[in-house]
């Protein structure tokens, strides 16, 4: 199974390089078929010259510029355009994402999972330096979308998600800009029908560039795409999910990957 890995990368020029060397590094130990994917979101430093530099060297890195308008999720879906993988993972490149979880991803989607999902808020997990505001903001954000969706999935808002490409083709076409896009690629593969599985996963805290995300983006560009693809399990009478081999809509409930025995809510 080929694994395409897409970056989306805007004046990442500080924390780039390393991403994308740690990506390589593993992925290659494994021998794991690969390709990167860095799409640059109209940067306005150094990122692009520091990731065609990598590319020079090694021809599955190249880097992208983004075919939409800037914007996190418009980066996103330019990379999910271009990639040519048997599978995709979405990592950020302020290298706060631990490039070793993409092989336990990767092991997952290869055992037949339609999708990976990792969390940072079970037993096994680790995070670093998480801000305290943003922390209390996303656990009410994610308590808000389990109770609302009725799964155990604690970090549905996590960026960090590997998909077979088949599902990337059941939950188009995809409407955020933004950040939101984070939640509505993991809740749509949820109630279209796909199965997924939650591991714990390791997360630090960036320590060069700036965040991209601003507070206010947890607010309305959230909510309407969380009550969006709720509104669609709940009144569109399984319209939009994948169906079976006799052409039968796939319930949600069928897309069931319980957290580890070992987890706990969060």
């Amino acid at each position: 199974m080929k694994l395409s890995v897409v970056i989306p990368a805007q004046d990442e020029e500080g924390s780039i390089g390393g991403t994308v060397d740690g990506v390589i590094n593993v992925l290659s130990r494994e021998e794991i078929d690969y390709e990167v994917i860095v799409v640059d979101d109209g940067s306005r430093d150094r990122t692009r010259e520091v990731v065609d530099r990598i590319g020079n060297s090694n021809p599955r890195v190249r880097c992208h510029p983004s075919h939409y308008k800037r914007g996190f999720g418009f980066a996103v879906r330019a990379g999910l355009d271009e990639f040519t993988g048997d599978a995709v993972a979405i990592l950020m490149a302020d290298a706060s994402d631990d490039p070793e979880d993409l092989v336990r991803y990767h092991r997952l989607l290869d055992e037949g999972w339609d999708c990976a999902f990792g969390s940072r808020f079970i037993r096994g997990a680790e995070v670093h330096d998480y801000p305290r505001l943003k922390m209390v903001l996303n656990r009410l954000a994610n308590w808000f979308i389990r109770v609302l969706f009725r799964h155990r999935y604690n970090d549905t808002t996590n960026a960090f998600k590997a998909y077979r490409r088949e599902v990337i083709d059941t939950i188009r076409p995809l409407l955020s800009n933004h950040f939101n896009l984070t939640v509505e690629m993991p809740l749509k593969a949820i109630v279209r029908g796909h199965t997924y599985r939650v591991i714990p996963i390791s997360w630090r805290d960036r320590t060069s560039g700036t965040p991209k995300l601003a507070l206010r983006e947890m607010g309305s560009r959230y909510m309407f795409i969380v009550l969006y693809v709720w509104l669609e399990a709940t009144l569109s009478r399984g319209d939009y999910r994948r169906r079976d081999e006799r052409g039968d809509a796939i319930p949600a409930a069928h897309a069931v990957g319980d957290l580890p025995p070992t987890s706990h809510s969060g």
